[in-house]
């Protein structure tokens, strides 16, 4: 942990002593939000697109810091241990805040603890993909060769959501197909591509190029939201029959504990600003993110909630990393 200088605790001291309505200090230098993931995916481009609307309020430059590595683990564990001044943030995931706990023995932070929730930022839309060159056209078509060569198919996946939605297809489908765990989605594009993983589950912002160019198909999305880019994509569901409940991932905007809490409000209302702007959002809702804000407070009993709900369908699914 970086020292703070006297010069910060002034700082932040005249921050909180001074009176309602008073100019707010906070930022005079960049923030760095931390990226758990490689450049490209979802969460990276949600962190530049809220950056770069977040920089021209603040007249500070706001730095994406990917840090990609262990399913989120490695940015989180940085996060965690950071100065808790409102200059380094983390752009977290379903899996940092609430799966990681139920995958690692000994996880390095601690997801309910370590963090100062301030604001869930966005939901991502599901996809199933394939290599355009594949003979899978349909969802059908994937469970009738999975069924004719078990253990065959390579199913790829960049977050712990995406890996639980493939043990939880073969399940429901009654296929036997192996994992193929990758690092983030630019290298889940990556492995579709080159047609190492013969389907992909993943959000859409690595793919959607891909999609768009001819060289990857989107077989079906995984919830009811319409999908602009693919407007006649049917859901999984509608497909197949085969409904895998909400293995929607979400990103959330969380600070180390005890970052001053005016510093988070103000990033919250900030948040909420810039994910609210109609323009924004249909910038965002074209790559398949869907922006949704919060209260730090409800983001927090979010968080809680959604822990509650999945030690089990982590268990049944056998996935351990330690």
């Amino acid at each position: 942990m970086r020292p703070v200088c006297f010069a910060t605790f002034a700082l932040l001291s005249a921050f909180a002593a001074a009176p309602a309505g008073a100019q707010e200090p906070y930022p005079t230098r960049p923030i760095h939000i931390i990226v758990p993931f490689p450049a490209g995916g979802p969460s990276d481009v949600l962190t530049r697109m809220i950056g770069e609307r977040m920089s021209a309020d603040f007249g500070q430059a706001i730095v994406a810091d990917n840090r990609p590595g262990a399913n989120t683990v490695i940015g989180a564990q940085l996060a965690a241990k950071a100065t808790p001044d409102g200059y380094t943030l983390l752009m977290a995931i379903d899996s940092t805040l609430v799966m990681n706990q139920y995958l690692y023995a000994h996880l390095p932070y601690d997801p309910l603890n370590d963090f100062a929730p301030v604001s869930i930022a966005a939901e991502n839309v599901g996809l199933l993909v394939v290599n355009s060159e594949s003979d899978l056209k349909t969802p059908k078509d994937l469970i009738a060769k999975a069924k004719m060569a078990p253990g065959k198919l390579n199913c790829g996946a960049g977050t712990i959501t995406t890996k639980l939605t493939c043990i939880l297809f073969n399940e429901k489908a009654g296929i036997e197909t192996v994992l193929l765990s990758y690092n983030g989605s630019a290298e889940v594009a990556q492995g579709v591509l080159t047609r190492s993983a013969d389907f992909v589950f993943d959000g859409p912002s690595a793919e959607l190029p891909l999609i768009q160019s001819g060289h990857l198909r989107a077989l079906a999305k995984l919830d009811a939201r319409p999908f602009p880019p693919v407007p006649d994509l049917p859901t999984l569901d509608a497909a197949t029959g085969i409904n895998l409940g909400d293995l929607t991932v979400w990103n959330g905007l969380v600070a180390p504990r005890g970052t001053p809490p005016a510093i988070v409000e103000k990033l919250a209302a900030e948040t909420a600003k810039i994910v609210n702007e109609p323009a924004f959002k249909a910038k965002a809702e074209a790559v398949g993110l869907y922006p949704v804000s919060s209260t730090p407070a409800e983001f927090a009993a979010y968080i809680r909630e959604q822990a509650a709900r999945w030690p089990e369908v982590v268990k049944k699914s056998g996935m351990h990393f330690d």
